[in-house]
């Protein structure tokens, strides 16, 4: 008769601890998913970024407070980046990401282009069509965005990159990898176990970009 009122006093300590492990994680998630919360403050030097002519800003932003530009910008370049990659799936993936993209729990980092680096660039057709409207507050044309929530993944509490989606005429110039870096220094400070995103094997760029200049995990 001990011996099972101890095994039922060890088994309701270890559901207490479980409960108090998930109510911690549940927190953390919460705390840092905040929409008050500006995960850019904590990081000024991140806010903008040189390198080869190319200057920017970045901003952040929340998935339910996205303006309809903003989205439609968001759409096409999902469209324009991704669409080869995922052939006749697309329609369906699409759908998915759209869903996504506008949920309250999303978060973005957008990156802005200089409007005088912007009007030296000699822009694709398509780019201008996009670029163009999405001049905000007078920040620049909006060339690429970070979007990322905060998740559970095996009982750890981890920052989850949905997208990392550059117009072309920024990418190869450094800013990947310097959206990354800031991606990471978001997840430690928000309590973070690691940072998470999937990448399509056939997407042989995108996989060496993750697994040889970054220290996250795939």
């Amino acid at each position: 008769m001990e011996s099972t009122g101890l095994a039922g006093r060890e088994k309701k300590m270890k559901r207490k601890q479980i409960l108090e492990k998930k109510k911690a994680i549940d927190e953390i998630i919460k705390a840092a998913s905040s929409p008050q919360k500006d995960h850019l403050a904590s990081f000024p030097p991140f806010r903008n970024y040189q390198r080869d002519g190319l200057s920017v800003r970045l901003e952040s932003g929340c998935g339910d407070k996205l303006s309809s530009p903003v989205k439609i910008y968001i759409q096409n370049l999902l469209k324009v980046n991704m669409e080869g990659w995922y052939g006749s799936e697309w329609p369906t993936e699409e759908k998915v990401k759209r869903r996504e993209m506008v949920a309250p729990v999303a978060r973005y980092l957008f990156v802005h282009e200089d409007p005088n680096a912007s009007a030296n660039h000699t822009s694709t057709s398509v780019e201008t069509e996009r670029a163009s409207i999405y001049c905000i507050n007078g920040r620049g044309p909006i060339v690429g965005f970070v979007h990322y929530q905060f998740t559970v993944e095996e009982e750890i509490p981890v920052l989850y990159v949905y997208e990392l989606q550059l117009e072309p005429h920024v990418q190869r110039k450094g800013l990947g990898k310097f959206l990354m870096q800031l991606i990471e220094l978001i997840a430690r400070k928000s309590q973070m176990g690691a940072v998470v995103l999937t990448v399509q094997k056939a997407n042989l760029l995108a996989m060496n970009f993750y697994m040889s200049k970054l220290s996250t995990g795939t």
